[in-house]
């Protein structure tokens, strides 16, 4: 009966964040400007979308989608790293804590799967330009778009129920939020089946999308280098350059993070790598698209002028 006393866990307490105030306040700062940049940015991406009828195809559907997932996923962590700037000890209960690790596991990997059926998207608007309008037609994006949302809640939500809990007494996470590899490196009971499925439920979410978003752009790009007119070519590449820039961001950090061999010790690098894939791609995701996109500078423009006219 000690033993099990032993184990009962109430809160967590974060260990990753500076001790110097000075330290804790440039991060805050930073931290805070980010967040509010991602909530502009992607809030902007999502207006323009759903407002300007030139707007209204699939590929910017999907770009709402995607500007809607990232504030989501940012709001599920930011806000709570903001108020632990600010207090000497910061803590979280074991179910706020729970619920944030599950919220990233699920948001995280319903972005993956819509970064795949964006590629799928521009595959086909490319590919097969005359049956595009067929093929993509509005209902058939709002299954893709629900699709996604509903694999990820069944690989990661339903799962991660079975997740082992006891502590042993640790109850110290070195890191800036419940990154769900922090916090299992404190669980005392034998992990090695969970790494295994942790292992396989990311190589379904990470690694299949992955390679299918390479399979989709190598035929993109073969078809591509097919057009005649130089400025059809340069548009091409132009709107898949934006995507691909994403996916090279997003994949690239969060495949290095889940698919390396796992241990129980604490590593720096992981609180970084976390933070740009959790906190800097959500903030650069609308930049990328917007500065690379004249349609959505078109669009900004037209808000801008009516506006102006108001």
């Amino acid at each position: 009966m000690g033993g099990e006393n032993q184990t009962l866990v109430a809160e967590f307490i974060f260990t990753g964040y500076p001790v110097l105030p000075v330290t804790r306040m440039s991060l805050l700062s930073f931290f805070l400007m980010v967040y509010l940049i991602t909530l502009i940015g992607n809030g902007l991406i999502i207006l323009i979308t759903t407002c300007d009828p030139h707007l209204h195809t699939p590929m910017y559907f999907f770009l709402g989608n995607l500007s809607f997932l990232d504030i989501c996923y940012t709001s599920s962590t930011i806000p709570q790293v903001l108020i632990n700037f600010l207090v000497k000890r910061p803590t979280i209960s074991l179910v706020r804590c729970f619920c944030q690790m599950l919220s990233t596991l699920f948001l995280g990997s319903t972005e993956c799967l819509l970064l795949a059926v964006m590629a799928y998207d521009r595959f086909v608007a490319i590919s097969n330009p005359l049956h595009y309008a067929l093929i993509m037609s509005k209902s058939r994006c709002i299954h893709l778009a629900l699709m996604s949302w509903t694999v990820a809640f069944l690989l990661t939500v339903l799962p991660f129920f079975f997740m082992p809990s006891r502590f042993c007494g640790q109850n110290e996470i070195d890191h800036f939020t419940c990154e769900v590899l922090a916090v299992m490196k404190l669980v005392c009971s034998d992990t090695s089946k969970n790494q295994v499925f942790m292992f396989a439920s990311a190589s379904f979410t990470l690694l299949a999308p992955f390679f299918f978003i390479v399979f989709s752009y190598m035929r993109i790009i073969i078809t591509i280098l097919q057009i005649r007119s130089v400025d059809g070519r340069s548009k091409a590449f132009s709107t898949c350059g934006s995507h691909l820039t994403v996916v090279t961001l997003f994949y690239g950090t969060a495949i290095f993070m889940y698919l390396r061999p796992q241990s129980k010790s604490s590593q720096v690098q992981d609180k970084f790598i976390s933070v740009f894939y959790g906190v800097l791609t959500p903030m650069l995701n609308p930049l990328i698209y917007t500065l690379r996109n004249q349609e959505v500078k078109g669009a900004l423009r037209r808000m801008a002028e009516k506006k102006g006219k108001l």
